[in-house]
């Protein structure tokens, strides 16, 4: 693994509900994307893709009942997805594995007509945004 570069993105940590449904459906979509399991504990697990990880934990310490991208805080996670054809295969098997297409009738252009991406949610209402390559 290279040297980090100063300012890039060390880890992002979001606290859910349950943990073992959370692990199912990040470790899905993050394993498509070509994370690697790294860590793995009773109430929390995470990814790692070379300087970078997610973490997913359910913690003792939340206060509040659920997550709300439409709230103040994260709105959504955009991760490089690859081609189009593997944005396309992504969302073929999200429903199976615990996401929902978000903006059907817009896809796979929600996010304006030269961006090529799909926008999914998961049951606890995180959203990913996977961009193609070309996007």
């Amino acid at each position: 693994m290279t040297e980090p570069r100063r300012g890039s993105l060390h880890h992002v940590e979001l606290w859910v509900p349950d943990i073992a449904r959370a692990g199912r459906e990040w470790g899905w979509l993050l394993g498509r994307l070509g994370y690697v399991l790294f860590q793995d504990w009773p109430t929390g697990r995470s990814w790692r893709l070379g300087g970078t990880y997610l973490v997913v934990e359910q913690s003792k310490a939340m206060t509040a009942a659920g997550h709300d991208r439409c709230r103040p805080g994260l709105n959504h996670l955009a991760f490089h997805a690859g081609s189009r054809d593997d944005v396309d295969a992504l969302v073929a098997d999200a429903r199976g594995n615990g996401w929902t297409l978000l903006f059907p009738d817009r896809h796979p252009f929600a996010g304006g007509e030269d961006h090529y991406a799909a926008y999914l949610a998961n049951s606890d209402t995180f959203e990913v945004e996977l961009a193609a390559e070309d996007a």
